[in-house]
């Protein structure tokens, strides 16, 4: 019987792993010829993460509980350590201290990533599996900005002359500001009694508004990869923030299900 605890662990490195993979090549691409020495911390994040990569293969659905353990140990560094890098880099930048083509928002949104991705790790070793009602909340609060934030990226990326599709990326922007200011109602307001109900529509809401989104990505995705659009959107970026909006629904359908499961 597959054991949850490793299952978890072992998806969430996959998928992070290879997001802060690639949030340091993006930074790096994002660096003018000056800035070496933050390019070259750029690729050794890189390798890295290569290197869990390479060591996740050797893990299995049944490999042991302390093993895995050890290696979200592991991991958790790694996540602090590019975590700490970013937000050099984000200091660095709001001082004036380096200019660069990397937005400050950016940055933050990265780091925000790599402290979510941290967390998770330490809470999996904690044994803490399943989310409660609060942590169903503030983990859409995380992703609903994480959205919020691609749809800004997409609008200013875009060629000014692609109205259309800015127009598009600024009214996702607004939508989902809207919703991060709903969940946090939510989450002041809520009485405790009426949870569950309430995380339904709650849940059912934020669904519908993720896959408007994420179709768009897909849609802005292709025409990127086919270059038919014009943009400084490099066509991996536009992979990595469809996956992430992919990953926002899985999170949705798990919560969904904890929900269910509770109703029984």
């Amino acid at each position: 019987m597959t054991n949850p605890f490793v299952a978890r662990s072992l998806d969430e490195i996959r998928f992070w792993s290879r997001i802060m993979k690639e949030h340091a090549l993006f930074l790096s691409l994002g660096f003018t010829y000056e800035q070496s020495q933050l390019i070259e911390e750029a690729k050794q994040f890189i390798t890295m993460f290569e290197r869990i990569e390479e060591k996740l293969s050797r893990f299995t659905i049944n490999s042991g509980l302390r093993e895995v353990q050890a290696f979200n140990r592991e991991v958790y560094q790694a996540a602090a350590a590019i975590w700490s890098y970013k937000r050099k880099v984000l200091d660095l930048t709001l001082r004036c201290e380096i200019r660069h083509n990397n937005f400050p928002l950016l940055i933050d949104h990265i780091s925000r990533e790599a402290a979510y991705f941290a967390n998770r790790l330490k809470e999996l070793n904690e044994g803490r599996l399943a989310p409660t009602p609060d942590d169903v909340i503030k983990e859409n609060v995380f992703f609903l900005k994480i959205m919020a934030d691609h749809a800004k990226f997409i609008g200013h990326l875009l060629d000014p002359s692609e109205r259309q599709l800015v127009e598009q990326a600024r009214e996702f922007s607004h939508d989902f500001d809207q919703l991060v200011f709903q969940a946090v109602d939510l989450d002041s307001m809520r009485p405790q009694s009426e949870t569950e109900p309430m995380l339904d529509q709650f849940l059912d809401q934020n669904r519908v508004s993720v896959v408007s989104l994420r179709d768009f990505k897909k849609t802005a995705r292709e025409l990127i990869e086919a270059c038919r659009i014009k943009s400084n959107i490099h066509p991996l970026l536009a992979d990595h923030t469809f996956r992430e909006a992919e990953r926002f629904l899985q999170i949705i359908d798990l919560f969904e299900g904890n929900l269910e499961g509770n109703h029984k």
